[in-house]
């Protein structure tokens, strides 16, 4: 065995390296060329890119290396070139190019759909593998993707044979002293990159699309992985909590609003009417990623929702309406809660979200029957269980019924023999649709109390499939064709709702969960969040109206409450946006950014204390960078912090339940 100082049994592990760096580079040049006319493409923000994604290559490849630097310090000389080295090497390459190979493919289908690296929703999809794997089967043919990682796997190992790089690793031993140096800077490259860099060192430019190109996705999965909850007070700018409060509250504060404690961190009120309250079934139709840019009535050529564009001709439009996120769970949340987006995860995937304030809280006293609906399993993203243990009955196409919380009051299941149409994600809107009607039926026949339903669909999700002969677009074809379907079914429903008796009485509401890309040139690019709601068949309100104010998904229902003259008690940040004195304002974010929109002026508060002024222009879809404004600022701290402030304070809590002794501890 030949024992020399030039380290020739490292050969192996050198040129990998080398292998990895390269073909993470093309793989981010892919990246770009894919989006080139969204990024700053000149020679120094290419260079800049590559450059910062080197950099973060090789923090990935030294967490790789680093067992195998090991292995090669630890085995003793005598054992190199035995067969269990050559099994040990030459496996464990293998495995290691498939993993690293798999991974590229998985984030080109990632930033296909989300423009963007690994980021949390990764993490959060890792949990629900049945829908996620079922998903991706349905969109893209696997056996071809496979059949390619294996070959680009074999290619490269047939490479290394060639190059006689194993021939070198199993006939060539190191000086001990050698061993140790290069296990010594792989230890230290971990140990760098996993206390003294952070993710977001990679975000230099104001220019998002560039950012995450300098990413590198192994790296942005971990450092979500490690930071998907975000606590406020610790990585945001902050006021004092009492100041806080003192502005949310002068911002809710209206004519008909008294405030019903002497709290100073509390926004609990009683909001009064003196007309007559009006009690219909109330039917909540939230529609997978309907981005107001899919509409007629918001300008789209394509006719792709004639039965939407009707209803908002024929009833309440909201032309200026924006979502608070980017995922369905935080459309949830602001629909329900009418809470602005706390950083991190969704409350509806969090722990001790129950017996909170929410519309049902509502509903519930006023004596309303809360029912939600899902074509697919609602274990998925927690949804069940955060509805169940909000006082709603469950009705969804659980696969096992026996599977769920021990508070769950009553959960039905959508059968076999009520499904023409399946995927990954769930049943078709129509089957989903046809369980509405069939289950609102049941409950009308309760004469004595009105029904509210969140009914959440499914067909507007990749793969896009749905049942033939619907529409003029082909299944499985692209979003467009799902969003013509969705509108299909939705136009569908209603026509079939009006033979049923509890249709004149009942309000159908149709509002988007967000919007089907929010990815931007801008960490949050405000066109990205406009989204469509509707109100319709409103009693008292016969004649079409649109709504041109400039609001949040946060303010819907509370607008509703108060189009029925409800005198409630309220905990929601939501407003009536109807009333005179009603600010016009949007608040919208991701996991880590949260922005206030207020006018034509954006505030943008990071996760590292930052905070970054725009001029918004509605009319090219552009943000312009823009001088400070501390007023606007604090106001959005305001609204932020203090929300962050009462879900960790349990101030959300549903104070009927606290009176039972149900509030989580």
């Amino acid at each position: 065995m030949k024992s020399k100082p030039t380290g020739k049994r490292y050969s192996l592990l050198v040129h990998y390296l080398f292998f990895f760096l390269i073909i993470s580079a093309v793989f981010r040049l892919l990246l770009l060329i894919l989006d080139f006319e969204d990024t700053d493409h000149g020679i120094i923000d290419i260079l800049h890119s590559l450059i910062t994604g080197t950099f973060f290559d090789i923090g990935v490849i030294s967490f790789f290396l680093l067992p195998v630097t090991l292995y090669l310090f630890l085995l003793p000389s005598r054992w190199i070139g035995s067969v269990f080295d050559k099994i040990i090497i030459i496996g464990g390459t293998v495995l290691m190019t498939v993993i690293l190979t798999f991974s590229f493919f998985a984030e080109f289908v990632f930033w296909e759909e989300f423009s963007r690296r690994f980021n949390f929703i990764a993490v959060d999809y890792l949990i629900y593998t049945y829908e996620v794997v079922r998903n991706i089967d349905e969109s893209y043919p696997i056996p071809v993707l496979v059949s390619a990682v294996l070959l680009l796997a074999g290619g490269l190992q047939y490479y290394f044979k060639r190059r006689r790089y194993y021939d070198q690793t199993f006939t060539h031993s190191t000086p001990r002293s050698l061993r140790g140096l290069f296990l010594c800077i792989n230890i230290s490259m971990v140990l760098f990159f996993s206390f003294k860099v952070d993710n977001e060192m990679a975000e230099w430019s104001p220019n998002r699309y560039n950012n995450e190109i300098s990413k590198a996705g192994i790296y942005s999965f971990f450092a979500a992985f490690r930071n998907n909850e975000l606590s406020y007070p610790e990585f945001y700018e902050t006021i004092p909590d009492e100041k806080a409060f003192e502005e949310v509250r002068a911002q809710l504060t209206q004519q008909n609003v008294a405030f019903s404690n002497d709290s100073k961190t509390s926004i609990y009120r009683m909001i009064t009417d003196t007309v007559p309250e009006s009690h219909p079934n109330v039917m909540l139709i939230c529609v997978e990623s309907l981005s107001g840019s899919f509409l007629g009535s918001f300008g789209n050529p394509e006719n792709l929702t004639p039965n939407l564009d009707t209803l908002s001709e024929r009833g309440i439009s909201f032309t200026d309406l924006y979502a608070t996120g980017t995922r369905t769970v935080r459309g949830m949340e602001a629909l329900t809660l009418c809470i602005p987006p706390t950083p991190g995860r969704s409350i509806v995937k969090r722990e001790q979200n129950e017996h909170l304030f929410t519309i049902g809280s509502v509903f519930r006293d006023q004596g309303y029957n809360n029912t939600f609906f899902y074509g697919g399993d609602g274990y998925f993203d927690n949804m069940n269980h955060y509805f169940s243990s909000n006082g709603f009955d469950i009705v969804d196409r659980g696969r096992k019924l026996n599977v769920g919380d021990e508070i769950m009051t009553h959960r039905e299941n959508i059968t076999d023999t009520e499904v023409s149409f399946e995927n990954a994600w769930g049943v078709c809107d129509e089957d989903l649709f046809g369980k509405v009607l069939k289950y609102s039926d049941s409950l009308s026949e309760k004469a004595n109390k009105p029904f509210f339903n969140f009914i959440m669909t499914t067909s507007n999700h990749r793969p896009y499939t749905y049942p033939e002969g619907r529409i003029d677009i082909a299944s499985g074809t692209g979003r467009k064709g799902a969003v013509k379907y969705t509108d299909y079914a939705i136009g569908n429903m209603i026509r079939s709702a009006r033979k049923h008796s509890w249709f004149k009485n009942t309000v159908f509401i149709i509002v988007a969960d967000h919007c089907a890309s929010s990815a931007g040139r801008w960490d949050l690019d405000v066109a990205n969040y406009r989204i469509p709601a509707i109100i319709y068949n409103l009693p008292g309100h016969e004649n079409p109206e649109k709504i041109t104010k400039v609001c949040s998904q946060i303010d819907l229902l509370p607008t509703l409450f108060g189009m029925l003259h409800w005198t409630y008690e309220s905990d929601f940040y939501g407003r009536d946006i109807l009333t005179a004195n009603s600010l016009e304002r949007a608040l919208i974010g991701n996991y880590r950014k949260l922005g206030l929109l207020e006018n034509d002026r954006l505030v943008v508060l990071g996760d590292e204390g930052s905070s970054d002024f725009y001029l918004w222009n509605p009319a090219s879809n552009t943000l312009t960078p823009d001088q400070a404004d501390i007023a606007l600022k604090n106001k959005a701290i305001s609204y932020y912090q203090s929300a962050y402030y009462l879900f960790h304070h349990q101030g959300l809590n549903d104070k009927n339940d606290e009176d039972e002794g149900l509030v989580h501890n």
